[in-house]
């Protein structure tokens, strides 16, 4: 199978609805109840999303949270994981976010499931305090624990995308 990253088109979307509803039961099979995901309205209001395979198999919504890449969701449908689907995906996420000049790409994210924070982590994720979310990204985490999702602790993340010229100058 194919596994090329490409753009979503209006044809993908069914069963893209599918391999969300899929990737979520990863979270039930580790006791983690979240509520009922409708990404219909996440592909409404996406930037972008990339997809993986003809048919798809996984794939990664980006939004824009304080003038920067937000991933909002990166899914890989269960009987296609551990096969670098994911990180195929969140590598073109963020080529993607650098194209359109995003300095830095944000997430929120599960703070000790392996398959979340831990491995963002390993991708050159680092946790972003508080004080240093902007407002959107800032309500955006308000909504997500109104809508029930922060059953367990939860963390955001970024990672710079274009060099730190502060570091690289020396100011």
């Amino acid at each position: 199978m194919d596994h090329t990253i490409r753009p979503m088109t209006a044809a993908d979307r069914l069963r893209l609805v599918e391999v969300s509803r899929a990737a979520d039961t990863l979270f039930a099979r580790a006791g983690v109840h979240l509520p009922d995901d409708d990404p219909d309205d996440l592909f409404d209001q996406a930037a972008a999303v990339l997809v993986a395979g003809r048919p798809p198999v996984g794939f990664a919504a980006l939004t824009v949270l304080d003038g920067a890449a937000h991933l909002e969701q990166l899914s890989v449908h269960p009987d296609y994981g551990r096969r670098g689907i994911g990180t195929a995906l969140l590598t073109a996420a963020c080529a993607y976010a650098q194209e359109h000049g995003s300095p830095w790409i944000t997430l929120t994210t599960f703070r000790d499931l392996p398959w979340n924070a831990p491995w963002y982590a390993r991708h050159g994720f680092t946790v972003l305090p508080e004080p240093e979310w902007g407002p959107q990204l800032a309500r955006q985490w308000r909504e997500e624990i109104a809508a029930g999702i922060a059953v367990l602790p939860r963390v955001v993340m970024r990672r710079r995308l274009t060099p730190d010229r502060t570091t690289a100058t020396g100011r």
